[in-house]
C-alpha cells in the first residue's frame, strides 16, 4: 500500500521502498511517506516517535505492532511501528571453508563466525543452552510504517476479541454490502498501479487484457529478499470484481489465466514451482477490488487460516460445479470487537453471546433428553434379559 514502507536492518542501512520501490539510501532512522492531498513527501525520524500503548504482541511471530504519534509532524495524526524479527535464511548460515576464505573479514557471510559472541546458560550431558549474538547485520529487524493511520488501520491491526460470522447470501445483500459500499478503504493505490503510475518497476509479471489479465507484484509484507517468505499479490484489471461474491462461471477464464501465467511467471523469477504454492483469497478481503494472494507452502503467512482464506483451485472448482455459488453460499469471515460491521450484524443476530432459548423449549429439550435416556436404559435391560437367557 502507497503509506506504507518497509526498513531493513535497522541496526546499520536503512531503505525505504517509495511509491516506485526506489531503494533510497536514507539516514538510519529517516522515513517518508506521500502526503494525499498535496502529494507532498513528509519526512519523518523513527527515533522521535513516541508510543500510545502497543496493539499487538506476537510471540509466534516476533513481532510487536505499535501505536504512537511522530509529534514534530503532527500531534493528532496516528501512527502505526511493526517490529518483526527476520526470518533465517539458509545462506546466512552455511559454514564452507571455501567461501570463508573469499570473503573479508570485516563482512562476514555466516553466523558461524569470529564475531559471533555465545554466552553459555547450561550444559548437562548432550544438551546444552546459549544466548548468541551474531554480528550486527545478521541481528537487524524488519519495521513496517504506517502514517498517518487510520481508525480501520488500527482496528486491523489491534489484539482484541474475535467472532466467527455466518454469511448468508441475504445477510451479504442486507448488511455486508451496504457497509462496505459506504466505508471501505480507498482503492487509489490500486489504480495507480494498474495505471501504472506507482509502483510500476516492481511488477513481476503483468497480462494488460482488460477481461483476463491481471498485475503481480510484491506485497509489502515481504522483505523482498527470503525466499522462504515470499509473498505476492496478484491484482485484477477487471474493476467490478469486489470480492468472492462477486465472482461467477463467467470469470472462470479470468481466475484460470491467472493461476496458469501466475505459476508460470514465479517459477521462472524464484524458482518456485506451482505444487509449492498457496494461491487464495481472502474473505473478507482488506480492499475490495479482486486479488489473490499467493506464497510458499512452506510459510505459514498470515491470514490462511480456514476461516479467512479459499484457495484458488476450490474456488475454480465451485464454479465449474454450481456456475453461481457465491451467490448462493454461507460464507464465513472473522470480525473483531470494535468493528463497526460487527455491531451491525450484532443489530440482527447474536454474536456475542448465546442465543436464548424460549421456556417451551427448554421443557422441549428435556423431554426429548429423558425419553433418549429412557430408550437406552431399555435397551440395555433388554440385552442383559436376552443374554441371561
Amino acid at each position: 500500500m502507497p503509506e506504507t514502507f518497509k526498513i531493513s536492518e535497522m541496526k546499520t542501512e536503512a531503505t525505504v521502498i517509495t511509491d516506485t520501490d526506489k531503494k533510497v539510501e536514507l539516514e538510519t532512522t529517516k522515513l517518508a511517506t506521500p502526503n494525499k492531498q498535496t502529494n507532498e513527501v513528509i519526512n519523518y525520524d523513527l527515533t522521535k516517535f513516541q508510543i500510545i500503548k502497543v496493539l499487538n504482541n506476537n510471540t509466534r511471530s516476533k513481532s510487536i505492532t505499535l501505536l504512537g504519534k511522530f509529534p514534530e509532524q503532527s500531534d493528532t495524526d496516528n501512527a502505526i511501528v511493526i517490529f518483526e524479527k527476520q526470518t533465517f535464511r539458509e545462506s546466512e548460515v552455511i559454514t564452507s571453508p571455501e567461501l570463508e576464505e573469499n570473503v573479508n573479514d570485516s563482512s562476514p557471510t555466516s553466523k558461524f563466525c569470529s564475531d559471533l559472541k555465545v554466552q553459555t546458560e547450561f550444559i548437562n550431558d548432550v544438551y546444552g543452552s546459549y544466548q548468541c549474538f551474531p554480528p550486527v547485520q545478521f541481528s537487524g529487524l524488519s519495521c513496517s510504517v504506517i502514517y498517518p493511520a487510520s481508525k480501520k488501520h488500527i482496528e486491523k491491526y489491534s489484539i482484541c476479541q474475535k467472532y466467527v460470522i455466518s454469511e448468508t447470501p441475504e445477510l451479504y445483500e442486507e448488511i455486508t454490502l451496504p457497509y462496505i459500499s459506504i466505508s471501505q478503504h480507498s482503492l487509489e493505490w490500486v489504480y495507480n498501479i494498474l495505471e501504472h503510475k506507482q509502483e510500476a518497476d516492481r511488477i513481476v509479471y503483468e497480462d494488460p487484457d482488460p477481461e483476463t489479465g491481471f498485475i503481480l507484484l510484491p506485497d509489502f509484507k515481504w522483505d523482498g529478499r527470503t525466499l522462504e517468505t515470499l509473498y505476492l499479490l496478484v491484482i485484477s484489471h477487471k474493476r467490478d470484481i469486489k470480492s468472492l461474491r462477486d465472482l461467477n462461471a463467467h470469470h472462470l477464464p479470468l481466475l484460470r489465466n491467472i493461476r496458469a501465467r501466475a505459476s508460470e511467471a514465479i517459477e521462472k523469477r524464484y524458482g518456485l514451482i506451482s505444487t509449492q504454492l498457496r494461491m487464495y483469497f481472502h474473505y473478507q478481503p482488506s480492499f475490495y477490488h479482486l486479488h489473490i494472494h499467493i506464497n510458499p507452502i512452506r510459510n505459514d503467512a498470515p491470514g490462511i487460516w480456514c476461516e479467512k482464506s479459499h484457495m484458488l483451485d476450490t474456488v475454480i472448482n465451485n464454479l465449474e460445479l454450481i456456475e453461481n455459488y457465491y451467490q448462493k453460499a454461507t460464507l464465513p469471515f472473522v470480525l473483531h470487537e470494535g468493528n463497526e460491521l460487527l455491531e451491525q450484524y450484532e443489530m440482527k443476530i447474536s454474536i456475542r453471546r448465546a442465543p436464548k432459548r424460549s421456556p417451551e423449549e427448554c421443557n422441549e429439550k428435556e423431554e426429548n433428553t429423558r425419553s433418549t435416556k429412557k430408550i437406552k436404559l431399555d435397551d440395555v435391560v433388554t440385552t442383559r434379559e436376552d443374554i441371561s437367557k
